[in-house]
């Protein structure tokens, strides 16, 4: 499994319709191959950032999968236009995995 990390500055004043146009979007890459879940977090320190994470199983479900997909053209269609600068975005994968409190 890897995570997807990508922070969103979206255009100041355009946060409502982000927020709207993404709960349109969510359903999208919920329906690709791949996905397991995601969150989209808002910073509470500057108003316009979002933080989105995704699971996916691989990170080809990710950058093949769903960016060459003919829903990746809905997506960018609903969400592209609200960020700026363009979100750069990262792959992680486990290094650690826990256990609080101890077994």
């Amino acid at each position: 499994m890897i995570l997807e990390v990508a922070i969103l500055d979206v255009k100041s004043g355009q946060e409502v319709g982000f927020e709207r146009a993404f709960a349109q979007a969510q359903g999208i890459i919920a329906s690709m191959k791949g996905y397991i879940n995601h969150q989209l977090q808002k910073c509470l320190e500057k108003d316009s950032r979002y933080l989105l994470l995704v699971n996916w199983d691989t990170l080809e479900d990710h950058t093949e999968g769903f960016r060459g997909s003919e829903e990746y053209q809905e997506w960018k269609r609903l969400l592209h236009h609200f960020y700026d600068p363009f979100p750069e975005v990262d792959h992680y994968t486990n290094t650690l995995i826990s256990s609080f409190p101890p077994e």
